[in-house]
C-alpha cells in the first residue's frame, strides 16, 4: 500500500515538474508588492554607425533637378531589401560612403543626425547657397536583426523603423514558443572592439531598463530551450500524463510478456 502511495505521489510530482509553469510564459511581470507595474523610461543612446551599415540618403531642393544626382534611393518609394542593398550607401571598412560630387564622406561612429548635418554643411559650403533650399534626410536602409532558437519564425528580419525593442522583434518573429526560455534571452551585439553578449529576462518588468531592451542594427538574438524540451515529457500536464500512461502501458505489456 505504501508503495502505491509513493508511486502516485511520484507521478503527480513528475507531471508538475515536467510542465512549463505559467509564470515562465508571461512577459514583464511585476514581482514586487505593488499591484501596478512601474516601467521606468529607458534612456537609450542614439545608434552610432558601423561598417557594413547601409544608408538611405535623400536630398531635396527648390529645384529638384540640381540634386537629382544624389538621390540614388528615395525614401518616398517602396524599395525591396535587395534594391536598398544595391543602391544604398554602404559604409566601407574605412568608415566611408561614396557620394556623387562629395566623394568619400567619413561617417563611422556618427549618429544619423550628425551625418545629416555633415552632408548639409558640405553641400552649402562648396556647392550650393542658402537660396537653393537644401534639405537632407538620412535614414538606415532597414533595421536588420537575426533571431534564432525557440521562436516560431527564426531567421534574419528587416523592419523599417528607427527604434525597435526586443519584444517587438520577438513578436515580429511569431513569439517565443512555449518551450523557449524567456528568462535568459541572449543578445549578441557588435562593437568596433568586438562582440559582446547580453542576457535579458523578458518575464521581469525591469527588463525595460536592460541595455539590450532596445535593439541595435545587426543584433543577434538567441532563445535557448527549456529543460522540458530535452526531457521530452510534454509542455502541459495533459501531455505529460499521456507520456506517463504510454510508459506504464509499455512496462505492463513487457512485464506480461516476460511472465508468460
Amino acid at each position: 500500500m505504501n508503495y502505491r502511495i509513493f508511486y502516485i505521489l511520484f507521478f503527480i510530482g513528475f507531471i508538475f515538474t515536467s510542465c512549463v509553469p505559467t509564470k515562465d510564459l508571461v512577459y514583464l511581470q511585476n514581482n514586487g508588492k505593488d499591484s501596478q507595474i512601474a516601467l521606468n523610461q529607458v534612456a537609450s543612446k542614439p545608434y552610432r554607425l558601423q561598417t557594413a551599415d547601409i544608408l538611405s540618403i535623400n536630398i531635396k531642393a527648390i529645384d529638384p533637378k540640381v540634386v537629382e544626382i544624389f538621390n540614388i534611393t528615395s525614401v518616398q518609394t517602396s524599395s525591396s531589401e535587395q534594391e536598398l542593398y544595391l543602391k544604398g550607401y554602404v559604409i566601407d571598412d574605412h568608415g566611408n560612403i561614396r557620394m556623387p560630387i562629395l566623394g568619400e564622406v567619413n561617417v563611422l561612429g556618427f549618429t544619423l543626425d550628425e551625418v545629416r548635418i555633415k552632408i548639409e554643411k558640405e553641400l552649402l559650403t562648396d556647392h550650393f547657397t542658402d537660396k537653393a533650399g537644401i534639405f537632407v534626410n538620412v535614414k538606415l536602409a532597414g533595421f536588420r536583426y537575426t533571431i534564432n532558437g525557440e521562436v516560431t519564425s527564426p531567421g534574419s528580419k528587416t523592419l523599417y523603423h528607427d527604434k525597435i525593442s526586443i519584444l517587438e522583434a520577438v513578436a515580429n518573429s511569431g513569439d517565443i514558443t512555449i518551450l523557449g526560455d524567456r528568462k535568459d534571452v541572449k543578445v549578441i551585439r557588435q562593437f568596433p572592439q568586438g562582440a559582446e553578449t547580453f542576457s535579458i529576462d523578458l518575464t521581469d518588468s525591469k527588463a525595460v531598463n536592460n541595455p539590450c531592451y532596445y535593439l541595435q542594427p545587426n543584433d543577434y538574438i538567441y532563445v535557448k530551450p527549456l529543460k522540458q524540451k530535452s526531457w521530452g515529457t510534454g509542455k502541459t500536464g495533459i501531455e505529460s500524463l499521456g507520456t506517463i500512461i504510454t510508459l506504464l502501458s509499455l512496462a505492463t505489456t513487457t512485464y506480461l510478456l516476460i511472465k508468460k
